[in-house]
Formats: structure tokens, sequence, C-alpha cells
């Protein structure tokens, strides 16, 4: 499967950085929580990760502090 590309997941004018820590936060969750579990995983986590912020099922909310 082809990565989606960062332009389809993100709205106009959300940050490319913001976008960036939020994958890398929530592989890092998916990492922790294989780990515990005892689970191998058949994906990296950055890969399950952008999959589902795609999918929808996690959003980027900035806040005004995050934004600069």
């Amino acid at each position: 499967m082809l990565r989606p590309a960062m332009n389809d997941i993100l709205k106009k004018g959300q940050s490319y950085y913001s976008f960036v820590l939020a994958i890398a936060k929530r592989a890092r969750d998916i990492s922790q929580d294989a780990i515990d579990s005892g689970n191998l995983l058949d994906q990296k986590p950055v890969d399950l990760a952008v999959n589902e912020f795609y999918d929808g099922k996690y959003e980027l909310v900035e806040t005004e502090a995050s934004k600069g």
C-alpha cells in the first residue's frame, strides 16, 4: 500500500511540523502498547499511525500556542 500524502490528511492551514510530531507521538504509543501486550506488529508503528490519521481515527488539533 502506498502511503497517503500529507496533503491528503492535513487541512488547509495546518502545520506540517505539528503533523509530524503527532505521528511520532502516536507511533510511540502504538509501539509501547505492542510491547505491553506482547504483540508483534506486522507493520511499522509510523505506517500504522499515518494510516490511523488518514482513516480519521485520530485528528490533528492545533491550539493557538502550538501555531507559534
